[in-house]
């Protein structure tokens, strides 16, 4: 569908085509490196190869053909990108899995992720299927708060809370685990969103100016002030730093972004130093984590605990990788005991090299950027800011990722977003994906004409559609 004229100029086109196209690159990438680990580590093309394929196809082209059917103008490169970052993770945990069968440590990680995966692509259709209208969203401000709230508190309560390698952010219901963190954040976005676009004017004015700065006034200072409680309680209840820093560092975006107004960086950045600060002198594991970061081979050996046993091998794993990569069976990614969700990372850096960690880092790279994008020609301000949540959401959890396993910031314990095993966070995710395709839809809609019934349409698009006219 070409370019049309309209009341605004022009229309995007559904680009239905192109993302079909680009679903089949992503394909290639998913099924061939899964062929791949079966000729690396066992010499032959994985005698699945076919039904695995198909399963994977079948997945991704039913996601495409529901955005075809009810969100035809939506963004045609997030389902793509996420499909590669997908199918390489799936491939990645299965030679993990082979790696540890030839030790007697099978788990079959990879299986089990492709069922997480089918559900998450299930709560993808759904989540486009059910809400034909983001702005529907903002009527559950305050009840998408209370239930993050809720969910946050959840893995503390004795009965169901499990601790999993010292961090309290887990519970169990039946015979499976589950994160509750990672639906929360989901929830908070919107809620954050509902909230600025309701506040924003009262938190946008100036108080006292400082080096040319202008600070918010002390009188609304009360929402970023519960919002760094609450951080700092999830980091000192669940030890969970990784959640703590998202939480807070989404909010604070999501403030700037509304209000427009720097002093509200300034005091963020203050208020996270001073708790940094006071969590490293007040709470032992914060300061191990701190520690470790800064010493890792004072904690490497058993005899000095092991503590630094996984960053450090980690760190050795990409380094023997290079620039290329051993290539698939020819590293030892099972050195490290996580590589297949905290570092999973660290896995791909040793076998496929520097050069396809830069690639992955470029996929993420893509997918804030389209969010952003999305949030710049949306029309709404809550669509605005909630996109703008969701690609917050994986920079900020991207960077914590990569810089932990790098070495550049403290391990944080975050997964990494479609790639590491687990799943909670890719259920969670492929909902943010499908949020984020609704707005773009949305937005990259042509706008109604004059003639049109204007009641159909909200009153800020048809407040637009008549100053155009006039």
């Amino acid at each position: 569908m070409a370019q049309q004229s309209t009341l605004m100029g022009f229309v995007h086109r559904r680009r239905r085509g192109a993302e079909l196209f680009l679903l089949v690159l992503a394909l290639a990438v998913g099924i061939g490196a899964y062929a791949a680990v079966g000729i690396g580590v066992q010499g032959e093309v994985p005698p699945d190869i076919l039904g695995y394929g198909g399963w994977l196809a079948g997945l991704v082209i039913g996601a495409h053909v529901v955005i075809r059917l009810v969100a035809p103008y939506a963004d045609p490169v997030l389902l793509p990108v996420v499909a590669a970052l997908n199918g390489l993770g799936l491939a990645v945990i299965h030679r993990i899995d082979l790696a540890r069968e030839a030790i007697d440590r099978p788990h079959g990680f990879a299986q089990q992720q492709l069922i997480w995966m089918t559900l998450g692509v299930g709560l993808f259709v759904v989540t486009l299927l059910a809400i034909r209208d983001h702005r529907v969203l903002q009527r559950f401000t305050y009840t998408s708060g209370l239930a993050a709230i809720v969910l946050l508190l959840l893995p503390i309560l004795p009965g169901i809370g499990r601790t999993i390698n010292g961090a309290q952010i887990w519970i169990r219901l039946g015979p499976f685990s589950f994160q509750p963190g990672e639906v929360a954040k989901v929830l908070l976005v919107i809620a954050f969103a509902g909230y600025l676009v309701l506040h924003r004017d009262a938190l946008a004015l100036a108080g006292r100016r400082v080096l040319f700065v202008d600070l918010p006034r002390g009188r609304d200072l009360g929402p970023i002030l519960a919002m760094w409680l609450v951080s700092l309680g999830i980091l000192v209840f669940q030890h969970d730093l990784g959640s703590s820093l998202l939480f807070f560092g989404l909010f604070l975006i999501m403030l700037y972004v509304a209000t427009e107004r720097p002093g509200w960086l300034i005091v963020g950045g203050l208020m996270f130093v001073g708790g940094a600060t006071l969590a490293y002198f007040l709470f032992g594991h914060v300061r191990i984590r701190f520690d470790i970061w800064q010493h890792p081979f004072d904690f490497y050996t058993a005899e000095q605990g092991g503590k630094s046993f996984q960053p450090v091998e980690a760190k050795f794993g990409m380094g023997w990788g290079g620039l290329i990569g051993r290539g698939f069976g020819n590293g030892d990614p099972n050195r490290v005991p996580y590589a297949e969700s905290d570092f999973i990372v660290s896995s791909i850096g040793e076998e496929l090299g520097l050069t396809a960690v830069m690639a992955v880092l470029m996929m993420y790279g893509l997918i804030v950027e389209r969010a952003l994008r999305t949030s710049l020609i949306c029309r709404d301000a809550f669509g605005k800011l909630v996109a703008v949540g969701l690609a917050s959401v994986f920079a900020i959890q991207v960077f914590v990722v990569v810089g932990g396993v790098t070495g550049l910031i403290p391990l944080t314990g975050l997964t990494t977003p479609f790639l590491s095993y687990g799943g909670s966070s890719l259920v969670a995710n492929w909902v943010i994906i499908a949020l984020l395709l609704r707005i773009s839809d949305q937005a990259r809609r042509p706008l109604p004409t004059i003639s049109d019934d204007t009641a159909a349409f909200s009153a800020e698009e048809t407040q637009i559609v008549r100053a155009v006219s006039a």
